[in-house]
């Protein structure tokens, strides 16, 4: 069974451009996955404090046959392999992928909770990903991407700048 998944891609260390291209390359190379659509390039003031670094930002499409824990596993596998230590790197990281939305499916495991707990909350997420999916309306919420994306913008003061790949 082939399933629509959505996937948050950023960095703030190292070439962030780079670093997201890179990462979306390996997934589109892998066995019963395509590579749909990558949203432009959204670059995004760190909140909360936690970092002074600016993070770089997309989203992807893809098409893929994996099990939603295989997907996890191979994103896992995928930042690893471009220098993410997730034990001792702390905020900052040179990539970040997350499994934002897998087809129409909820999924609550221990390591693994789809919809994206933190995605309706991010702009750094709701921007790109309303760029490929306005009109979608996650499981278990009451709005489309599109009317998410615009309430938060209405209320958080996060700055977010739209960035073509080829600047």
């Amino acid at each position: 069974m082939r399933v629509v998944a959505y996937i948050g891609l950023g960095a703030n260390l190292g070439e962030g451009r780079r670093n997201l291209l890179r990462a979306w390359r390996r997934l589109g190379a892998v066995p019963g996955i395509t590579a749909r659509r990558l949203s432009r390039l959204w670059r995004s003031e760190p909140v909360g404090g936690v970092s002074e670094q600016w993070f770089t930002n997309a989203v992807g499409e893809l098409d893929t046959e994996l099990a939603a824990e295989e997907l996890l596993a191979l994103l896992l596998r995928i930042e690893t392999e471009l220098g993410r230590d997730r034990q001792h790197q702390g905020f900052d990281r040179p990539i970040d992928l997350d499994l934002l939305l897998y087809g129409d499916q909820v999924i609550n495991l221990p390591h693994l909770v789809v919809p994206h707990p933190e995605m309706r909350r991010r702009r750094f997420v709701l921007e790109p990903l309303r760029e490929l999916a306005p009109t979608l309306v996650p499981p278990g919420a009451r709005q489309n991407i599109a009317t998410m994306a615009a309430s938060l913008a209405a209320v958080e003061g996060q700055r977010l700048i739209p960035e073509d790949w080829d600047e």
